[in-house]
């Protein structure tokens, strides 16, 4: 519903425009400002201005402009034809941008459906006349992609009594599915989508506790710094650092239903190679495009900054509405610090008390709304369903202490520091296994021991206590050097760094260690910490650590994640006895005498 033009445009300040002496507007309505109709949302009413922030390009806007009323909040449209499909930061196609613009930039006021209303889909109907339909209730489905079902639901905020239903066959977008009657008696007709804010959490009928793991295949992840299903991580790192490679092969490999990428003020090569890297990739678990299951949306550098500010709210909400259905979704965002940048921006365009390093004074509490819409629940429909969101952060001159760092530790409870060292070494993924941490270790504890050994979580103990006591002695040697190391530490050193190259290093483009079954992680451990312990009994019978290092053993070791593939597991016991063996030979007197 359109106002009258008594609403004009009084001020322009880059994204923000202001309307003088009006009560037309509500806090957060979604407008149209200016004569190309640029879309935008009331973010502040006072009793003289309106303040809106427009989601477009203000290029070419004249003071006196008319701005039009919606009465309606920004939301996100949902129904079939997400799937697949690349939207901006406030949900517009861009591949039928790309057509109205004619070309790669997005003209001003480019007016396009946020889904195709024209195709059609073979509709399943499930609704009957007489039945009771409340919120996140189920009423028909189609195939949305060959992979993904998609399962159309009555809205959190409608119920009703069925009074009368189509048959099922080929429908579009916009087409009555069935009619309901609510206790007022309207008559609310259901159609295949439906809009939701995008600022407003959906809602669910119970959050329930994680105990269940994010497999993403990575060993680094799963084994040392694992994240649940429905956690939240942080993947914070300096340029060149890998964020955006690390989110790639989680996207790619881990056991999520969905994947929604958001591209948040990356730079636009790097979204085409996730565009071009996504549409050329095969999903490992259903031979089909990996595009059939994911969700982009590409909000680059030289978009609108504040489109940049709604796209992380617009790709969390297509997410719920996903796990509303009983899918389980992976939110890659990609980088929340070039978010909260934006932030800045506005908030300096609003003339706000700036807090520390100039962002606004809530940038904890717009983080922490964010982070807090994951979870894995219990649906409204009684399915099980999560969101898990992992958030890569961009310190500027990786100073982990500034504040979008900071303050996203506060609300996340998986750490992966990516290290400029190990990046620039060709360790990857270069998370730093002595500076990030999990706190979902402990909840995820009987998941493996039921699902990859009864003994996994007593081997990553001992992993991660070499790893530690490596990390201690490299402070001495970096002192005095090693030399003065007693054998069994020298021998510490030498198991960690098998440890470090042939199991936390991963190669991305190797077949079998692109993607790692627990299982085979499990494995790998226990060969190493098999080559340690037996080791350990060489050095107490006087064996010098350089002779077992030189049995190649070792590096033998190391290259296990190359020579045994994932599907043949049986392979491991030909090295666990070659490493019993060979260590037993220069236990023997004559031998050891022979090597002295």
């Amino acid at each position: 519903m359109d106002s009258s033009t008594k609403n004009v445009v009084f001020s322009i300040n880059g994204p923000v425009v202001k309307v003088k002496d009006t009560k037309d507007f509500s806090m957060l309505e979604m407008v149209y400002v200016g004569n190309k109709r640029l879309i935008g949302e009331v973010i502040g009413i006072t009793s003289e201005f309106t303040t809106i922030q427009v989601y477009e390009t203000t290029t070419g806007l004249y003071v006196g402009e008319p701005v039009y009323t919606t009465g309606a909040p920004m939301c996100a449209v949902l129904g079939p034809g997400i799937i697949s499909n690349i939207f901006d930061g406030i949900e517009r196609p861009l591949r039928q941008i790309a057509e109205v613009s004619g070309g790669a930039f997005i003209s001003e006021g480019a007016t396009v459906n946020a889904l195709d209303t024209e195709k059609k889909y073979d509709v399943t109907v499930k609704a009957e006349v007489g039945q009771f339909l409340s919120g996140g209730e189920v009423y028909a489905e189609c195939q949305e992609t060959p992979v993904i079902r998609h399962y159309c639901m009555v809205s959190p905020l409608l119920s009703g009594e069925v009074v009368s239903v189509s048959p099922s066959g080929e429908y579009s977008l916009n087409d009555t599915i069935c009619t309901i009657k609510n206790e007022n008696g309207e008559e609310i007709p259901l159609t295949l989508c439906q809009k939701w804010p995008i600022r407003k959490s959906r809602p669910v009928s119970n959050r329930m506790p994680i105990t269940r793991p994010l497999i993403t295949g990575q060993r680094i992840i799963d084994t040392i710094l694992p994240i649940a299903k429905g956690g939240t991580a942080a993947i914070p790192g300096g340029f060149g650092t890998g964020k955006t490679m690390t989110q790639h092969q989680l996207a790619k490999w881990c056991d999520a239903d969905i994947i929604v990428y958001i591209g948040c003020g990356e730079r636009g090569n790097e979204m085409t190679q996730v565009l071009e890297e996504f549409s050329e990739l095969i999903d490992p678990k259903t031979d089909r495009p990996l595009t059939d299951r994911t969700v982009l949306i590409a909000n680059t550098s030289n978009m609108p900054v504040a489109a940049r500010e709604a796209s992380i709210y617009t790709g969390i909400t297509l997410a719920e509405y996903y796990r509303d259905m009983g899918y389980h979704i992976a939110i890659m965002a990609d980088s929340t610090s070039r978010w909260a940048e934006a932030l800045r921006e506005i908030s300096g365009r609003l003339e706000e008390m700036p807090a520390e390093e100039g962002f606004p004074a809530y940038l904890p509490s717009r983080l922490s709304e964010f982070y807090e819409r994951a979870g894995y629940v219990e649906t409204l429909s009684h399915k099980e369903g999560s969101v898990t969101v992992i958030g890569a952060v961009s310190p500027q001159g990786s100073d982990f202490s500034e504040p979008v760092t900071q303050n996203t530790k506060r609300f996340v409870r998986c750490f992966w520091t990516l290290d400029k060292s190990l990046a620039y070494a060709r360790h990857y993924p270069a998370i730093n296994w002595t500076t990030s941490y999990s706190e979902y270790t402990e909840d995820l504890a009987d998941f493996y021991i039921k699902n990859a050994g009864h003994d996994f979580m007593q081997c990553r103990q001992e992993i991660s206590n070499i790893l530690t006591e490596e990390n201690k002695l490299m402070e001495i040697v970096k002192l005095i050097g090693s030399d003065v190391l007693p054998d069994d530490q020298k021998l510490t050193i030498e198991i960690a760094r098998v440890v470090r190259v042939g199991f936390l290093q991963q190669n991305a483009y190797h077949k079998d260690d692109t993607f790692v079954p627990l299982t085979k992680q499990l494995l790998m451990m226990k060969a190493i910490l098999h080559l340690y312990n037996e080791s350990k009994k060489c050095i107490a019978n006087g064996i010098p650590v350089a002779t077992i290092v030189g049995s190649g053993l070792f590096e033998k070791v190391i290259k296990i994640k190359y020579d045994i593939p994932n599907d043949k597991p049986e392979l491991f016991d030909n090295y666990t006895k070659e490493i019993t063996d060979v260590l037993k030979r220069l236990n023997t007197p004559n031998d050891q005498g022979g090597l002295q």
